[in-house]
This record gives C-alpha cells, sequence and structure tokens, in this order.
C-alpha cells in the first residue's frame, strides 16, 4: 500500500504561480509511474498531466500544456505540479496518482491509477 500526500494548494489570483507537491510513502516511487488530476465541482474528475516511471516523457491535458510542468524526484519520493499562469478555469481540487504497473505511456483515466492522494484545493480569483 502507497499512501501520496498532496500540498502546495490554496487561493491565488489569475497569473499566479503555485507548485504542488506529492509526498510518497514508497521508497520505490521510481517504478511507479505517476500523473495529476483534479476534479473542479459538478465535474468529472480530469487528467492533467502525468510522468512515466523512472525520470520520463510528461504529458498533458491540452488546456494546461505550456503553463503547467509535471516533474519527479524519485530520491525524494516527491512528485510536483509547478502551475504557472493559472486562469480561473483552472480552480479544482488537484489530486495525485500513482500507477503500479509502471505503464509506460501514463494513463489518462483514473482506473489506470492505483493508489491516489487526498486532495488538495486550488482557487485562482479573477
Amino acid at each position: 500500500q502507497v499512501q501520496l500526500t498532496e500540498s502546495g494548494g490554496g487561493l491565488v489570483q489569475a497569473g499566479d504561480s503555485l507548485r504542488l507537491s506529492c509526498a510518497a510513502s514508497t521508497r520505490s516511487l521510481s517504478d511507479y509511474t505517476v500523473g495529476w488530476f483534479r476534479q473542479a465541482p459538478g465535474r468529472e474528475r480530469e487528467f492533467v498531466a502525468g510522468i512515466m516511471r523512472n525520470i520520463g516523457s510528461p504529458y498533458y491535458e491540452d488546456s494546461v500544456k505550456g503553463r503547467f510542468t509535471i516533474s519527479r524526484d524519485n530520491a525524494a519520493r516527491t512528485m510536483y505540479l509547478q502551475m504557472n499562469i493559472l486562469k480561473p478555469e483552472d480552480t479544482a481540487v488537484y489530486y495525485c496518482a500513482a500507477d503500479r504497473q509502471g505503464s509506460q505511456i501514463p494513463p489518462r483515466v483514473e482506473s489506470g491509477y492505483d493508489y491516489w492522494g487526498q486532495g488538495t484545493q486550488v482557487t485562482v480569483s479573477s
């Protein structure tokens, strides 16, 4: 069982930046493909970004390309989501997730991940 703990959310203004962190309990984070999802009120949880196990290529949802950057530090057992030029439509609860299969391409659906964090709220005011 892997525990994931997000941090770094908050209330910011449009155009600001935030960096989310997700600390993992496993020492073998490098074996997992990891991703970030978000869920806005009244909407389904959606894929935001993912990165292959070890240090692989990142994948992004179209609306965040060029603004968000996913990264991971396997030694620190932590993954990150750097969010720049935030927009009100980025407001959501953000979740990190880990795929124990270590998929070569990060899954874009919830069912592709085995472990989830509790979520951290990001609110962007206009």
